[in-house]
């Protein structure tokens, strides 16, 4: 089977070649510009990185049977808030209706939801987590507790599990004065 192209879209920007050791210094795990396997033989197959940065789904279409026919997207810049924070603005006049019979969707983590951060209050961190003690899981806001990727940021499955598992442990403890989970 096989298919005709790739295309790899993905949102933040393109790293440098070589790893920069002002903004991405050790023991940070380096953030440079790598090529897997999958990218190395879309090269040689298409003559070009199948690579695509900066760019956003804005949505998927379909035809009359439902089946996808194309995404449309669009080129976004990031622009550092007055809060230290990267926020994304679209680039007007670079959307685009990409061909598509099958998307694979992989998302990474840029941060906890906004939305709910803002209506509850809570304070965040230096890298915009919510602000939550450490196996308390307390937030400033009383009554709320945070944990996982959330709290700590982009990590492992296993720290997720043992937060969720330690925040819960602290909910039954702090509703029911006393906890028997472990």
């Amino acid at each position: 089977h096989g298919c005709n192209k790739v295309t790899q879209l993905e949102i933040m920007p393109k790293p440098d070649a070589d790893r920069n050791r002002v903004s991405n210094p050790w023991p940070q795990w380096p953030s440079n510009l790598k090529v897997d396997y999958g990218q190395a033989e879309a090269i040689s197959l298409q003559g070009k990185d199948p690579r695509n940065f900066m760019v956003m789904t804005k949505k998927f279409e379909g035809d009359a049977d439902g089946n996808l026919v194309a995404m449309h997207t669009v080129q976004i810049a990031w622009q550092q808030d007055e809060n230290g924070r990267m926020q994304m603005e679209e680039v007007e006049g670079s959307e685009r209706r990409v061909k598509a019979d099958l998307v694979l969707l992989a998302m990474g983590f840029l941060g906890p939801e906004d939305l709910l951060g803002e209506q509850f209050g809570l304070e965040r961190d230096g890298r915009s987590n919510y602000k939550a003690e450490h196996e308390v899981y307390t937030t400033s806001v009383e009554n709320v507790f945070a944990c996982g990727d959330a709290r700590r940021g982009q990590s492992l499955i296993v720290w997720a599990i043992n937060e969720g598992r330690g925040a819960a442990r602290q909910v039954d403890l702090h509703l029911m004065g006393d906890t028997v989970l472990p």
